[in-house]
């Protein structure tokens, strides 16, 4: 089989592997956001529950998060998981993990502004949510946008984990073609596709990074 064959047979799992990124990045940066808050909290019990959240889903594997995901409704509550489920399973459970992450550098982002600027807003008359929004957050994402580039970058990788609950991303229609062929040409063709699928989403974080730097 040549080549153009191969990257034909490709596309569509290249297809699934874009939706499984683009999708977990659309929820998983403002669920992490929204994490970050619960875990600065005053509220020690809810400090606590994030803070545990957070610690399983760095501490476990992904591939383990996604087994639970797609098979713990089956053995915990006796529901019956349909083919349809593996999909949607591979999106929550790459959802909840990257979540955690960008929920720590946004954290980071956050606690690193000066309290002077809290203050300063406070006494302009801004409410703390007009304080977050307008003043904070906009200086907050251009802090941490080069570790969120790279938590993207390692999200475009992290796709081929969904073949462990088999949905048919590229990396699933590679390794099929190539044991049918006797050959890695496949597996070769799959690794450019996520190279180039990486180099185009680093030229645009870089693009933004860019933009955002005001300072020059």
């Amino acid at each position: 089989m040549s080549v153009t064959a191969i990257a034909e047979q490709l596309v569509g799992g290249m297809g699934v592997s874009f939706a499984i990124f683009a999708l977990t990045l659309i929820f998983s940066l403002p669920l992490g956001l929204l994490i970050s808050f619960g875990r600065m909290s005053k509220n020690k019990v809810l400090q606590l529950i994030v803070r545990f959240y957070i610690s399983i889903m760095r501490g476990t594997p992904l591939m383990l998060q996604l087994f639970v995901v797609y098979f713990g409704p089956y053995f915990l509550f006796g529901i019956r998981i349909s083919s349809d489920y593996r999909f949607w399973a591979a999106i929550i459970g790459f959802v909840l993990n990257y979540a955690a992450y960008f929920a720590e550098i946004y954290r980071a982002g956050i606690e690193s502004m000066p309290i002077g600027q809290y203050e300063a807003a406070k006494v302009l008359g801004y409410s703390r949510s007009q304080t977050f929004m307008r003043i904070i957050l906009p200086q907050v994402i251009k802090r941490i946008l080069p570790p969120v580039t790279n938590e993207v970058i390692t999200l475009v990788k992290d796709t081929s984990l969904a073949f462990v609950i088999s949905v048919a991303e590229m990396f699933s229609a590679a390794k099929a073609i190539a044991a049918a062929q006797a050959s890695v040409t496949a597996l070769v063709v799959a690794g450019v596709f996520y190279y180039v699928f990486n180099l185009v989403v680093a030229l645009i974080m870089d693009k933004i990074e860019k933009k955002l730097n005001y300072y020059r």
